[in-house]
């Protein structure tokens, strides 16, 4: 039995979100994905975000044999910027907003997951009503392997592939527009304001097939983080522990001294901040529970190493 079948004989539904700007390598391996899931999509809008090549030519031939995948095409903001994406995500949602859903879900254009991914979410779902956005964890090429991301981690949900119950995307307001980009930080910060839990499942492999700031200048990246991690109310001895733990990812050393600088710079310009008060006191709260935590667990004489996977943790 398909999984579009599947998805038409009753149960729970979903509908997906892509954003897709210049991934005429990627793009079509993203579709044969989904294409595979053994519970497809009820719908699957795929945005072209103003692509200069042929990513649209490959997603329109997919929609003409495919009537579950639907594709539109929109003008990209000028220069390097990160708010692009959440705002041809949100250009998609006019094609489904007449749909009758359970979940929403983004994917984003680079990534494969095993055939089973989304019918595995659901059905977490459906054990945990509490539950308001649950993914994967994400995996990237290595030496030839992909391997396990260092910032994985149960209590926080990468975009790359994530499903939202749809009364807590509608409670959120869905995914907000940020200068700095981290719509998935605040999309699963706000959720659980509003008392919703979210998770990713170790088991459920994410396939990143393009390493996160691949083809840009690392120290612009990195600064730039520093500058997100400013914008939506990170503490700053949150902060600092943070980029200690991350002395040794690339570039060494210099990686985490740029995202501590774009951190400093935006404190000391008084950048405004585009999240309530609420928000930066609740994800304050919540950090300093994990730094308190951190401290605990080196300060038990019953707990022992390995420590680094323990700090990895704790402090992402």
């Amino acid at each position: 039995m398909s999984g579009h079948n599947l998805s038409q004989r009753g149960g729970s539904s979903y509908v997906l979100m892509t954003a897709a700007y210049n991934e005429e390598a990627y793009i079509e391996q993203t579709i044969t994905s989904v294409l595979g899931q053994t519970l497809r999509p009820q719908c699957w809008v795929i945005v072209s975000d103003g692509s200069k090549d042929r990513t649209d030519e490959i997603v329109q031939a997919y929609a003409r044999d495919f009537d579950f995948i639907r594709f539109l095409r929109v003008n990209r903001l000028p220069g390097r910027n990160f708010r692009s994406k959440v705002l041809a995500l949100q250009a998609g949602l006019n094609l489904i907003e007449n749909l009758n859903y359970d979940f929403i879900g983004n994917l984003d254009a680079d990534v494969t997951v095993d055939p089973e991914y989304f019918q595995a979410l659901i059905h977490h779902f459906e054990l945990r009503p509490e539950f308001g956005i649950i993914s994967g964890f994400v995996h990237e090429q290595t030496r030839g392997e992909f391997r396990n991301r260092s910032s994985n981690r149960t209590g926080s949900v990468p975009h790359a592939a994530q499903l939202v119950r749809r009364e807590c995307y509608q409670a959120i307001g869905g995914y907000a527009v940020l200068k700095y980009g981290g719509e998935d930080w605040v999309a699963q910060t706000s959720a659980k304001m509003k008392g919703w839990r979210v998770e990713s499942a170790p088991n459920l492999k994410i396939f990143h097939h393009r390493h996160t700031g691949a083809g840009d200048n690392l120290l612009r990246d990195r600064f730039r983080l520093g500058r997100l991690d400013y914008s939506v109310g990170s503490d700053p001895v949150f902060e600092v522990l943070k980029c200690l733990q991350r002395l040794g990812e690339e570039p060494a050393v210099a990686g985490a001294l740029a995202r501590l600088l774009g951190f400093v710079w935006s404190s000391l310009i008084r950048e405004p901040r585009p999240v309530s008060d609420e928000f930066k006191a609740f994800l304050r709260q919540e950090q300093k529970a994990r730094v308190a935590s951190l401290f605990h667990y080196f300060n038990s004489t019953s707990r022992k190493p390995p420590r680094g996977a323990k700090c990895r943790q704790l402090i992402r």
